[in-house]
């Protein structure tokens, strides 16, 4: 089912309504179009949204599911008086006004979720573990690895920079990446410069079918993509980690959300305590 459009209003970036709304619809088998409206934080721009949602509704046929997270009173009723003709999800109404009532006091109703972000300790730490990340992306640098919080291991392709990147993004750690190269199963063993870094790595491995996939979008008939090369490239990456002693796991069905949780919970436990 794909003619299901999904609203998320937000007066901040919609950043959060998206990901819980995801969270939701995820139950379901649903495909639906997802339309971001961030900065809604005058009445004026919150008419516009519920006219644009009332066009959507009448041309599908379908009433629009909204997810909202909106601090100013006067705006979110803009979306909730009736005059919506969208299903409309309002997360201050369904957890901030229940927790206001169970702490026994007022939220500060702050619009926007990073109003304050330069001013943080997190948020300049995010920023230098993303420099970090992009300075040591596959293999670019082995200066300072023994800044790194983890390096991710395995061979190319498998989903080492899209992790180091979240893990940096999403969690401020500083994730180096390193790819196992024909060279170094050749030699029989780590390169040298993961070497005293053996505890801060992990390693991803992947099926060598989809590997072999996503080597030949990239390069088309080459022995790099060839399915005996990938096949001879992933056996002996997995056995060169597990005589290392590297823990690894699979990114053939995983997110990236899971792999960087495992990787958390495995690397830096602390992490996922706040």
């Amino acid at each position: 089912m794909t003619n299901r459009t999904v609203f998320y209003v937000s007066d901040g970036t919609g950043i959060t309504a998206e990901t819980f709304g995801n969270s939701i619809l995820a139950q379901f088998a649903l495909r639906p179009r997802h339309v971001r409206r961030p900065f809604i934080d005058t009445v004026d721009k919150a008419d516009k949204v519920v006219s644009e949602i009332n066009q959507t509704a009448e041309a599908e046929g379908l009433r629009p599911i909204v997810f909202i997270t909106l601090a100013k009173d006067e705006v979110r009723e803009i979306l909730k008086d009736g005059r919506c003709k969208g299903m409309v999800m309002d997360m201050f109404a369904a957890f901030v006004e229940p927790l206001e009532h169970e702490l026994g006091m007022k939220s500060n109703h702050r619009v926007g979720r990073f109003s304050d972000a330069a001013k943080s300790q997190e948020y300049n730490e995010r920023i230098e573990a993303i420099n970090f990340s992009l300075a040591h992306d596959d293999g670019q640098s082995a200066k300072n690895l023994e800044a790194a919080d983890v390096i991710l291991v395995g061979v190319s392709r498998c989903g080492k920079t899209p992790t180091s990147l979240y893990l940096a993004m999403q969690h401020g750690i500083k994730a180096a990446n390193y790819p196992l190269i024909p060279e170094d199963f050749e030699r029989g063993q780590l390169p040298g410069a993961l070497a005293p870094h053996r505890r801060k790595c992990f390693g991803l491995t992947i099926d060598p079918d989809r590997l072999c996939q996503i080597r030949n979008e990239r390069r088309p008939g080459s022995r790099y993509a060839a399915i005996e090369n990938c096949r001879y490239e992933v056996r002996e990456a997995e056995t060169m980690m597990k005589r290392a002693g590297i823990s690894w796991l699979s990114s053939t069905h995983k997110s990236i959300e899971e792999i960087a949780t495992t990787i958390l919970r495995d690397i830096r436990p602390d992490r996922l305590i706040y």
